[in-house]
């Protein structure tokens, strides 16, 4: 266990020298809103080894440097939760990056394959699991623990080696690569608190809910940011949902839904909350969020999307690829209204080549499908 600012910086000085490092994090975020970084692994061809960034005596300037570093390439499987630690401590996203489980999708491996399935299915190793819900912040760690953690970056080697040649050999690494833009992109893990409220489950429709809701939600996003807290522990969806319906503005009206514990409006939170009803709710309507109504589907919208998804499992059974790393329902329906209108990136680059020029085709009776010898193709008319 790597514990000192010295210790990190000489092993970052070597492994700098490598061409590609494999990296992966533990964390806790149970009882946070940001994630608790508890342990770092990272690996090269030569060495491996783990960092304790909870040491007194270690500063992470040095593993942040690394991560900035262009010449080295930084290997994660399923890397959007460590990147987005990495930006939220470092302010910076590590650059370049390769997603194993992005790589797995475009080679074949299914939808958003496991780190000890793919380890199985490309090595043969099996990764023992026992330790998967460790307590990280626990110190001293076990053997057993320890050894787990470093089998997240060690098997990582060898499956980034065999992913990376299948994708040079099947001509798809720029495929990868249009992936990888968007987990570097910063707006990827800059989430607004004004935009809090578009997670939540729509179950109001009026604009007056809905700005109350918005002006909750964000509210609730910056408390918990500032606090540290989860979401819930500062109010509960249904309680979002309640007071959006009720438009309390008085903390006594407040105090009488059903959701709200006796006493809490009477509370900082509670009068915060009340005063965002009344911000909301003082809006021009005009100004007030609106859901966009879906457009009516053109007649034979809904047959011609059923025509597309067998398309779509005839293009991934024949190119080995995850339905998912095309399109999804939602991409087939709007290419099935819009034609080449859709917004969709399944009209964009490789994805376009590989299915979309064939979908448009389809739809413009260009191409029929037919099923013959146990499977179904394309034919030209």
């Amino acid at each position: 266990m790597i514990t000192t600012t010295s210790e990190l910086a000489a092993t970052c000085e070597r492994l700098s020298q490598s061409d590609h490092i494999t990296i992966d994090t533990e964390f806790i975020r149970e009882t946070t809103f940001w994630p608790e970084l508890c342990l770092i692994q990272m690996a090269s061809p030569d060495e491996a080894m783990i960092v304790d960034p909870l040491s007194d005596d270690l500063d992470l300037a040095p593993f942040f440097s690394l991560m900035a570093d262009s010449s080295v390439m930084k290997v994660f499987h399923a890397a959007r939760q460590d990147l987005e630690i990495i930006y939220h401590l470092g302010s910076l996203i590590p650059h370049p990056i390769f997603d194993t489980q992005v790589a797995a999708m475009v080679c074949g491996f299914g939808d958003s394959i496991s780190y000890d399935q793919l380890v199985q299915r490309t090595t043969g190793a099996r990764i023992d699991k026992s330790s998967r819900f460790t307590d990280w912040r626990r110190r001293p760690l076990s053997e057993k623990q320890l050894d787990y953690a470093l089998a997240d970056v060690t098997h990582l080697r060898d499956v980034y080696a065999m992913l990376r040649q299948r994708l040079e050999e099947d001509g798809r690494a720029h495929w990868v690569k249009e992936e990888m833009d968007i987990l570097e992109s910063p707006s990827t893990y800059d989430l607004h608190p004004e935009d809090a409220w578009k997670r939540l489950r729509m179950r109001l429709r009026k604009p007056h809910e809905l700005s109350v809701m918005k002006h909750i939600a964000a509210w609730r996003e910056r408390e918990a940011r500032e606090r540290n807290v989860p979401r819930s522990r500062v109010l509960k969806d249904d309680s979002i949902y309640e007071i959006a319906q009720q438009q309390p503005k008085d903390p006594e009206a407040l105090g009488r839904l059903r959701t709200i514990s006796k006493g809490w409006e009477r509370s900082q939170s509670g009068r915060a909350v009340v005063d965002a009803v009344n911000e909301a709710l003082a809006l021009p309507k005009h100004e007030m969020p609106r859901l966009q109504r879906p457009a009516q589907s053109p007649e034979g919208a809904a047959a011609a999307t059923e025509l597309l998804k067998v398309l779509l499992k005839m293009t991934t059974e024949k190119y080995g690829v995850a339905p998912k790393v095309i399109a999804n329902s939602e991409d087939l329906e709007r290419i099935a209204a819009d034609g080449e209108d859709a917004e969709v990136e399944a009209l964009k680059g490789w994805r376009r080549e590989l299915f979309g020029e064939e979908a448009l085709k389809l739809l413009r009776g260009k191409t029929a499908l037919r099923f013959v010898d146990r499977k179904v193709e394309a034919v030209e008319l």
